[in-house]
This record gives C-alpha cells, structure tokens and sequence, in this order.
C-alpha cells in the first residue's frame, strides 16, 4: 500500500533513506534535526491514568529509539464521554501528561473526538543531532545484541482482557511499559552503540528483523537468554496469545532460518507484539560490559540477548 503512495525527495528528510526509520527525521542545520513520531492504541489496563501514561511513553519510545530529546507533543484522544464521563478521559489525559513532563517536553496542545472505543496516544517532536543519532542502519558483524526491557507484554494483557490476570498479577509488567526509555537511550549514546531500535507491536522478531534487513546483517538470538515478565510462559501455554501475533508470526517467520521448525513456546514469544518495549541495540563486544554496567547504576536494564554475523543480511537465527 505505502509504496503506491508519492516517494519523498527532499535530501533534508533523512529518515527517507533510513529502511525502517523509527521516526520521520527532517534536518534543520547541519547539527540539528527534527524528529517526529505518532502512536496510540485502545486501552490495554481499566486503570485509565496508568493507560495513559504507557501509551505516553510508548509514544516518546520512538523518539527515544534515535538518541533524539523530546521537546513537545500533541494529545490524541477518542472517548466515549456519554458511557464513561469526563472524569476517566481527565485522568487518561494526567497519566500521558505526567510521563511527557518526566521526558523533559511539553503538551502544547492535542485533539479529541467523541468514539464508542476509547484510544489516546500521542505526536511527539524532538531534536537530535544527526551526526550522533542512531539508526536501524550499523550493525556489524560481532556486535552483541542487548535488550533493555523484558518481553510478554502482549500475553499478558490478553489474559487482563480474559479475566485470568488482574492488574496486580501485572505489576511488573505494568511498571515496566510505564517506564520511559529515556535512560537507556541516554546511556546507549554515552556508551557508543552501533544501532538501535525499540520494540513494540511487530515483536522482538519483527523489530530485529527490520534491523536485519536495513544493516544487511545476519541477527542470532538466544532463546535461552531472552528476559520475560513473570506468569508470561504460563499465560502463553493457556493460549492466550494477542491476534498481533499470529499477523507477526506469518508475515515475519519464513525470513527466520529454519524458523518452522522452532518451538511454539519460542515463537510465542518472538512474535508477542509489545506496548512501550525496550530498546533494543547493537553495541561493539568490547563496550558491551560498560553499556550493562551503565544501565543498571542509571536504574534501568539490560540483557545480551544474542549477537550480529555477517549473513544471510536479512535474517534471523534463533538459537535454542
């Protein structure tokens, strides 16, 4: 579909030569580029203040993902006001502004409009300097591959839905999509990292492939080394997984090597699309201790989940 649509041409639009860009980046001056991203989605917990600050910070995620520093963002509301009042979409809007006002930005301004289903997210801007920004483009061979918040996400939010897990069983799970990645990203451009790019609803499998595919690498994972929030293998073996991931497993599987032959439990997983995932990035093996070391005295995490080979590019190896 959006190959029928008119290509861009202005060389000032970086992103359009960036395969699978996180966010639109359009430069200003030689060190300053703007950088802008959308994102919002129906809600995912009944608590309406925390539901909108996960979609916040699902939202800033992106700008995160480049290195790039939130300045503004645009509300998106649709709200069934006559079903559900104005004091649930009053507190929906406080959770996002609460977690803009934690990146540092501003809301300067949003739009509402009345819809049986509510959905709210937001248009976020940033700066970066394109000089130091990261990209999907840049892994090389030897780079190890670590991810900075754990995955199931997706699993464990069809149980909420199902009634089987109550929003206490999903603390952690609800911590950790609240969390802003703005530390990680700070430390990742601190500590130098090759690419980088966050993970959300195509899941860890479709994510890593884009980066395959936009650095011409080969990414082998280990199965065995990929960090999951509690009860999620559990919820996984009731068969409780997100429609999402069935569209991930078809459209993504078959450029993973052997990837038929993979356990159901290790797809489950992979294709588990997230809200408000980690970052995940390619740094050289030799900075790879410091990056983890940094993470954790910042407050955040970080697990090596696997490494970048030369090839086939555009493919992903899951090791057992």
């Amino acid at each position: 579909m959006l190959r029928q649509l008119p290509s861009a041409t202005d060389p000032n639009l970086l992103s359009a030569a960036i395969p699978f860009a996180d966010a639109g980046i359009y430069r200003l001056a030689e060190d300053t580029a703007l950088v802008q991203s959308v994102d919002f989605f129906t809600p995912i917990v009944d608590d309406p203040a925390t539901f909108g600050r996960i979609a916040a910070a699902n939202a800033l995620s992106d700008l995160y993902a480049i290195g790039a520093k939130p300045l503004t963002a645009l509300a998106l509301a649709a709200f069934p006001t006559c079903s559900l009042g104005t004091e649930a979409l009053t507190a929906l809007l406080q959770g996002g502004a609460e977690a803009v006002a934690e990146a540092g930005a501003v809301i300067v301004g949003g739009h509402t409009v009345e819809d049986d289903e509510p959905k709210y997210g937001l248009a976020v801007t940033g700066l970066v300097d394109p000089r130091r920004m990261v990209t999907t483009i840049g892994c090389r061979p030897g780079d190890r591959l670590v991810l900075s918040k754990p995955l199931g996400t997706g699993i464990l939010t069809t149980a909420l839905k199902g009634e089987v897990l109550s929003e206490t069983d999903l603390a952690e799970a609800i911590a950790g999509m609240s969390c802003l990645n703005r530390t990680a990203s700070r430390v990742m451009l601190e500590i130098g990292v090759s690419a980088c790019t966050d993970v959300t609803g195509f899941g860890l499998l479709g994510h890593a492939l884009e980066m395959a595919e936009a650095s011409g690498v080969l990414l082998s994972i280990d199965a065995a080394a990929l960090p999951v929030y509690p009860q999620v293998r559990e919820m996984a073996e009731m068969g409780l997984i997100p429609a999402g991931s069935y569209n991930n497993r078809e459209y993504y599987l078959p450029r993973v090597l052997a990837g038929e032959k993979l356990p159901a439990p290790t797809v489950d997983l992979l294709a588990d699309p997230q809200t408000s995932g980690g970052l995940l990035m390619a740094i050289p093996a030799e900075k790879t201790d410091a990056l983890l070391a940094a993470l954790v005295a910042a407050g955040a995490q970080g697990w090596v989940i696997g490494r970048v080979d030369a090839g086939p590019a555009g493919k992903i190896r899951i090791e057992l």
